[in-house]
């Protein structure tokens, strides 16, 4: 019953992928003119850690390397423009599901999982993320899409890295769907 619910559900609900790409490309330019830099959604949390660091223990925030770098600036790291960045993409987020008729509270699962289970792995699979992410110093939005559009091979490579890494660890979680 789960899965005729989802497979029936209204295609004319979802942006065209092709309007979106381009859109998307749209953002990525306007990125660039802005803020002379493309989007990325990684740095954000970190510089919310930093600040939280700082707010708690100030002296280990600015003597430290790590922390440092983000708190000993001339402004909040919470002033920065990828946490105005994020809370576009929520906000936006949000906008897009209310026109579209999509913005209710549930969360997707397979039959075979409970909703607990589903938020566990998604939060684990969040916090992994992030971690790849700062080893990576970027992320897909960072490292892959801004990457590919300035033609820099690591772009390229973590793109590789990300779709065949999805690929592969699609087979053994693909069980958990069906």
């Amino acid at each position: 019953m789960e899965q005729e619910r989802i497979r029936t559900k209204d295609p004319n609900k979802y942006m065209n992928p092709y309007l979106a790409g381009v859109l998307l490309g749209f953002v990525l330019i306007a990125a660039f003119y802005f803020s002379g830099r493309g989007p990325g959604a990684s740095g954000g949390p970190k510089r919310v850690t930093a600040a939280i660091v700082e707010a708690v223990a100030p002296t280990h925030a600015h003597q430290s390397e790590f922390y440092g770098k983000y708190v000993n600036g001339p402004h909040s790291p919470l002033k920065d423009w990828l946490n105005f960045e994020l809370l576009g993409v929520l906000v936006g987020g949000f906008i897009s599901g209310a026109l579209a008729g999509r913005l209710n509270l549930k969360v997707e699962h397979s039959p075979k999982i409970t909703s607990r289970k589903r938020l566990f792995w998604a939060l684990i699979g969040g916090i992994l993320f992030e971690y790849g992410a700062t080893m990576a110093r970027g992320c897909t939005s960072g490292a892959a899409l801004s990457g590919i559009a300035v033609l820099a091979t690591g772009g390229f490579v973590t793109m590789l890295a990300i779709f065949g890494g999805a690929y592969l660890f699609a087979y053994f979680f693909r069980k958990l769907w069906i």
